[in-house]
């Protein structure tokens, strides 16, 4: 079989052609990814003249033998989140360090987890496609960390059951902020039909994008209070942050008394757009809020929640000092 070269190739995508999945490769070379998301990453880099003369695409087999061929680092850590709550702040504050992989909600990970495939295959290449983001591609790296989207919620038990000895942590705050945020400036999976089929869906009729918002954040909050209770992850209130990355998240990530240096700088800016300063802006969202958003967040979201708040407290205060991971 001809040995395959793909050092500095990235996959950027993967869908179905004719019954067949196929991956799309971009090139990267040592460039690392610093942009807030992967697919800010796959812009950029798509404008360079190499990438728009050259592409590569192979079958969703080549995933698994270039893990075979050339492993990559295997996931440290996923961030799980609720959606507009500090988790692309943890995520950049990650990336500002050298020896540390961030992959930002990539798309390629949620077709696999959320597409049509049979088992065995799906985690071989979700498996595959993880070592390929995690190439030593500088030769410095040491830990890759993966985000995935907020509503990966859903498949979250397959791809823990793919990386069951990763850490995890889940990100969130409160609901009506959230609601407030996604109201401005809806994400795909708050805009009715835009995302397909997933976890957030109740299959019932709505009354306005005011309703369905507050309903999906419930059942997305509700999907996080299950997994956290029945499983180990970490959680993290967005009112923690920044100065949780010099504590219990810094232990969780393992990192030095440098490293929480170099991360806390980060906190000046706006995580999503780093050109902006950051400033906080809870108080603002909520006084923003219309009294039917108020209500529906309210009887959708509040009890789910209150929940994780009480699950989070009871771990804060009996286990004060996070183990980190490993």
């Amino acid at each position: 079989m001809e040995r395959l070269n793909l050092h500095g190739w990235l996959p950027i995508r993967i869908w179905p052609l004719a019954g067949q999945w196929q991956v799309d490769w971009c090139w990267f070379g040592e460039t690392p990814l610093h942009q807030p998301f992967f697919r800010d990453a796959v812009e950029e880099a798509l404008r360079l003249p190499f990438n728009q003369a050259f592409r590569r695409q192979t079958s969703l087999s080549v995933l698994t033998e270039w893990q075979a061929q050339s492993p990559g680092l295997a996931p440290s850590a996923f961030i799980l989140h609720a959606s507009r709550c500090g988790s692309t702040l943890i995520s950049q504050m990650l990336a500002r360090l050298d020896d540390h992989i961030v992959v930002s909600e990539p798309p390629p990970l949620d077709a696999l987890l959320r597409g049509e495939l049979p088992e065995v295959e799906r985690r071989a290449a979700i498996r595959g496609l993880l070592s390929a983001y995690g190439q030593r591609r500088r030769g410095v790296e040491q830990r890759l960390v993966i985000k995935l989207d907020a509503w990966n919620i859903g498949e979250w038990p397959l791809l823990q059951a793919c990386f069951p000895d990763t850490p995890w942590l889940f990100v969130y705050r409160d609901p009506l902020e959230i609601a407030v945020s996604h109201v401005r400036r809806p994400g795909m999976h708050m805009v009715p039909g835009m995302l397909g089929n997933c976890v957030l869906d109740d299959g019932l009729p709505f009354t306005g994008s005011e309703d369905f918002i507050a309903r999906r954040l419930g059942r997305l909050l509700a999907s996080a209070y299950l997994h956290c209770r029945e499983g180990d992850g970490l959680l993290v209130n967005y009112s923690e942050l920044p100065e949780a990355m010099a504590g219990r998240l810094a232990n969780f990530f393992r990192l030095n008394a440098e490293q929480r240096q170099q991360v806390l700088a980060a906190t000046v800016q706006h995580a999503k757009q780093p050109s902006q300063r950051f400033v906080a802006d809870g108080e603002d969202k909520r006084r923003e809020a219309s009294p039917w958003l108020r209500e529906r967040v309210r009887q959708c979201a509040q009890d789910a929640f209150v929940n994780l708040e009480l699950l989070r407290s009871f771990a804060v205060r009996f286990f004060p000092t996070d183990p980190p991971s490993p």
